[in-house]
């Protein structure tokens, strides 16, 4: 028989041993979700986890290049590379980044919001840095050099940044810089980019990127805890950019940004015996070191909004009637088709009847009866009237195609339009109506649907003196290594010639001579002793010239375009010019003076050096 004492021992054992089972069954729980958790950070992360912890003490940073130097063709610096010192961001180091950010806030007075916009813009691996600002000032720079201790993952980077010597010299030509896009970033000739680092993105910057923009290099470096630079194990410096030397002449493209001051049109300056750009102007113009340093949202909107356009490339951009400057490829068809010879006379009364409309020449009271030259020199539209009639838009158009017109002259500059040469099935293409003969008579003296650029128009002044050569414009001269050496020359290049035979094309010239040099000549209020010159205004209407009232129209912006094109000296011609003075109303009167002081600059020198 069990006692009383002998009970009550066995009833507290069983309730000790259910206890000791429920803890061993905890623990035992407890131990196989450690050896579950420690399988799969070894087994599964464990190549991660061993990356992050090699990114977290050695790691690889970039060293930009820099980039080539760009010179004009007596070797003046254009463009130079100065000291930027921009602010990064390793977001894996930095830990707590809103507080971080808050503290470059402080430091810097810019806001938090700008620093997550760019974050949100560069999101990509978490040691990989991010560049918050560019171009910090020199106090900035000391305030976070100061605090860099409480600032984990911050750092600044020494990086060259653009500087244009002459802010707004030749800034259509030269181009400038701006940060790479993300569309950029995906093209495969980008693939050495990074966020935040520039590229050219118009004119030659833009053109000749690749050359310029040098090879990337690079450090190995061991960082601490908290992403700051211990010591340098290796570093393979970058390759500078070469040096692009361009055809430009520096004093002659001042000279005629000066002439163009206040102004709205453009002005290109050829060498007639290969192409290469001398000088070109778009007036107005701005300042490429906005860009360089980054541009303000306020700056670009006064930029982006300026009704005189200072961001559009009027030179190769700009499309306008080219006027009476057309007349000389109206001559040279209407001699090489035979409808006119150099003794063929018209009689100029002021007007000629067609159909129901009159067609006004721009001197009312006539240039009386005149022949093929007499009609170049006065610039006579009715003499080209009759020419029209007998020799139609089509074959007009065949010969202003040949001339350059109505194409991409190909000048190595981005963006350049191609112009408009009419035809009947161009217009029947295009609006679905037939051609209008008394739409010939518009054409023919540089009209209607006629459009071209100040480029196209220089080239066939170069053309027209040079003896008939087209030439691709040249921006380029040559490209050198950092050390001196050319390693890249650029050489003329023809791109056609003239459709016109040398007794013709001498006529032509000839012509061009009168109308600087002959009493009655159009432009002859620009003669000088230093030099002759052939020359060739034009005066593009804006408005229809229908009626009395729509042809005396001085409403402001909708005066006529002033046009003038010429080429000197005479004999030997070494520099060609096309001036547009958009709503600069007389040819004579305002693009030919430009002109000829271009040219005299050039040959002769303006004495202002």
């Amino acid at each position: 028989m069990v006692s009383d004492l002998e009970y009550l021992k066995s009833k507290e054992t069983d309730g000790y041993r259910r206890r000791l089972m429920i803890l061993f069954a905890i623990a035992a729980g407890f131990f196989l979700l450690l050896l579950m958790r420690l399988f799969y950070l070894q087994i599964f992360q464990g190549h991660e986890y061993a990356r992050l912890s090699e990114n977290n003490c050695i790691r690889l940073q970039s060293i930009p290049p820099h980039r080539g130097l760009i010179y004009d063709r007596h070797g003046t610096l254009l463009v130079d590379n100065r000291p930027a010192y921009d602010l990064m961001i390793v977001p894996g180091d930095a830990g707590n980044i809103i507080e971080v950010l808050e503290r470059l806030s402080d430091l810097t007075g810019i806001a938090v919001s700008d620093f997550q916009s760019r974050l949100e813009s560069q999101r990509g691996p978490g040691f990989r840095a991010v560049l918050l600002r560019q171009d910090l000032d020199r106090d900035a720079v000391g305030l976070i050099s100061a605090r860099r201790y409480d600032l984990p993952g911050v750092r600044i980077e020494a990086k060259p940044r653009r500087q244009y010597m002459y802010p707004g010299l030749a800034a259509h030509l030269i181009g400038y810089l701006g940060e790479v896009s993300s569309n950029e970033l995906q093209r495969p000739e980008n693939k050495d980019l990074r966020g935040g680092d520039f590229i050219g993105k118009t004119g030659a910057e833009r053109v000749y990127d690749a050359v310029l923009r040098g090879e990337r290099g690079g450090r190995q470096v061991e960082v601490n805890a908290r992403g700051q630079v211990i010591r340098i194990l290796q570093t393979v410096p970058a390759k500078p950019g070469g040096s692009l030397y361009l055809a430009l002449d520096r004093d002659l493209q001042g000279r005629t940004e000066d002439l163009m001051k206040d102004r709205v049109g453009a002005v290109v300056a050829l060498d007639p015996t290969n192409g290469q750009v001398l000088a070109m102007v778009s007036s107005p113009s701005f300042d490429q070191n906005l860009f360089a340093r980054g541009i303000r949202t306020d700056e670009w909107r006064s930029l982006a909004q300026n009704p005189h356009r200072p961001m559009e490339n009027k030179a190769i951009q700009g499309l306008y009637p080219p006027a009476s400057t057309y007349k000389m490829i109206s001559a040279i068809a209407a001699l090489e088709e035979g409808v006119v010879d150099s003794e063929t006379r018209f009689f100029c009364s002021g007007s000629l009847r067609f159909g129901d409309r009159d067609f006004r020449c721009w001197r009312r009271t006539g240039h009386g009866n005149l022949n093929l030259r007499e009609a170049l020199e006065r610039s006579c539209d009715v003499y080209f009237y009759n020419v029209a009639q007998r020799l139609g838009v089509d074959r007009l158009a065949w010969y202003a195609r040949a001339a350059g017109f109505g194409r991409r002259t190909g000048v190595d500059l981005d963006h350049e339009e191609a112009g408009l040469v009419p035809t009947a099935a161009w217009k029947r293409r295009r609006t679905g109506v037939s051609w209008q003969a008394g739409e010939t008579l518009s054409v023919i003296i540089g009209q209607g649907y006629n459009l071209a650029t100040c480029m196209q128009a220089a080239l066939m002044a170069a053309a027209l003196g040079n003896g008939g050569i087209l030439y691709r414009p040249q921006v380029a001269l040559e490209i050198r290594k950092a050390g001196g050496e050319v390693v890249r020359p650029f050489t003329p290049e023809v791109t056609g010639r003239l459709p016109v035979s040398p007794e013709n094309l001498e006529l032509v010239r000839l012509s061009m001579r009168d109308v600087v040099h002959a009493p009655q000549g159009t432009a002859r209020g620009i003669r000088t002793s230093e030099f002759d010159m052939g020359g060739k205004t034009g005066t593009a209407q804006v408005l229809s010239r229908r009626t009395e009232e729509e042809e005396t129209s001085s409403r402001p912006g909708f005066e006529p375009h002033a046009w003038f094109v010429a080429f000197a000296p005479y004999d030997d011609p070494r520099i060609a010019v096309a001036v547009i003075v958009e709503h600069g109303e007389g040819g004579a009167r305002v693009a030919a003076p430009i002109a000829a002081e271009v040219m005299r600059s050039y040959l002769v020198g303006s004495g202002e050096k």
